[in-house]
């Protein structure tokens, strides 16, 4: 909810604009239930008056018949878990993003181009739109990405999470989980969680979310992460995913030291005619 634009949008706005722009009609918002009245007042009322609006709650009771939530975990699963809990919602094929990342127009319509035209003849086929690893670091700590693999002819073949990356004057490198450091050129494809998915993920994840919880019981800060799930469906042969290059950079509120630059970024493309000064009207 951080304004960042000039007429006081945050990054969220934008993302609903371009995809509004796109061909994207309906909008569904994962919110926890603690943050509903405030998320209502900030953007609720007027993405009502411009889109189809719907509303779905992650929290720890959302988990698969015959499972329980493990005594002491404080807080939902993340992404895939994300997903699941808006299920309910989907009616057709569909996009996801994050709420804090800016991913650009351009971005919007080649996943909207992807699923308008693949997606209903293909129910496993889906798309991640890939950016540039070095455009999508900030300057105030680490990030967390997902590291693509590709064929010949753009599929992925694996992506791995990689939660603790970051730019040092002797390069990007990403502290393992061991506490090692590995390092990276920079020029990777990574995922930020801009996916475009066909009703065909549902049933896979709702199986994968419940062989983590039978893993993790005892891992009370374990999450379901979305590209650790769709890695598994594209090893297991259940999935395939196009690779969408994207030219657009990323920006986003990872910090809360990020802001100025996101701001200062916003009113560039506003200057150069790529959004109206009040995205609303």
């Amino acid at each position: 909810m951080e304004p960042v634009g000039p007429g006081g949008e945050a990054v969220l706005d934008y993302a609903v604009f371009d995809a509004k722009r796109a061909g994207f009609e309906k909008f569904v918002f994962v919110i926890r239930r603690g943050i509903e009245q405030d998320f209502r007042n900030f953007f609720g009322r007027r993405f009502a008056e411009h889109v189809d609006v719907a509303y779905a709650y992650q929290e720890l009771d959302m988990v698969p018949s015959g499972r329980c939530v493990p005594p002491g975990r404080a807080k939902p699963w993340g992404t895939g878990h994300a997903v699941l809990s808006a299920a309910p919602s989907l009616d057709r094929p569909f996009a996801v993003i994050n709420a804090d990342d800016f991913y650009g127009a351009e971005s919007f319509r080649v996943l909207a181009r992807f699923l308008m035209q693949s997606a209903p003849a293909n129910p496993d086929l889906f798309a991640m739109v890939g950016f540039q690893l070095d455009r999508t670091l900030s300057a105030h700590g680490t990030v967390a990405r997902g590291l693509c693999q590709t064929d010949g002819e753009g599929y992925m073949t694996s992506v791995e999470e990689l939660t603790a990356i970051d730019n040092q004057p002797g390069g990007v490198r990403n502290k393992e989980a061991d506490g090692s450091f590995r390092s990276l050129t920079g020029r990777e494809i990574v995922s930020l969680n801009c996916w475009g998915f066909t009703l065909g993920l549902l049933d896979g994840l709702r199986r994968l979310f419940g062989e983590f919880l039978d893993r993790n019981a005892a891992n009370l800060k374990a999450e379901f992460y979305l590209p650790t799930a769709v890695n598994v469906l594209i090893q297991e042969r259940r999935a395939r995913v196009k690779v969408l290059p994207t030219p657009c950079h990323w920006f986003g509120v990872t910090y809360r030291e990020d802001r100025a630059v996101v701001t200062e970024s916003i009113r560039a493309l506003v200057r150069a005619g790529e959004y109206p000064e009040r995205l609303w009207g």
